[in-house]
């Protein structure tokens, strides 16, 4: 994906900057900034590529989470019935 940054003219003349759109191409991004602000000129169009996550499913890290939280269920369900 990439990162647009716009500058614009509305339709009725007032400048706005720094419009962020994440799109898979500039045609998507101008796409759907068009459908924020109508009728607009686009005075300025840059790309910047967004890295991509690179954060895997830790398995073992998971089945801690899980491990622990079932442990603290217990204590929990005893504190609510009394």
């Amino acid at each position: 994906m990439i990162r647009y940054g716009f500058h614009i003219r509305t339709k009725t003349g007032q400048r706005v900057d720094n419009i962020s759109i994440i799109a898979a191409s500039q045609f998507d991004a101008e796409r759907r900034l068009r459908q924020m602000y109508l009728n607009c000129e686009i005075l300025e169009c840059r790309e910047q590529a967004v890295p991509r996550r690179l954060d895997t499913l830790d398995v073992e890290g998971v089945i801690g989470l899980i491990s622990g939280a079932a442990a603290t269920l217990p204590s929990m369900q005893k504190a609510s019935t009394h």
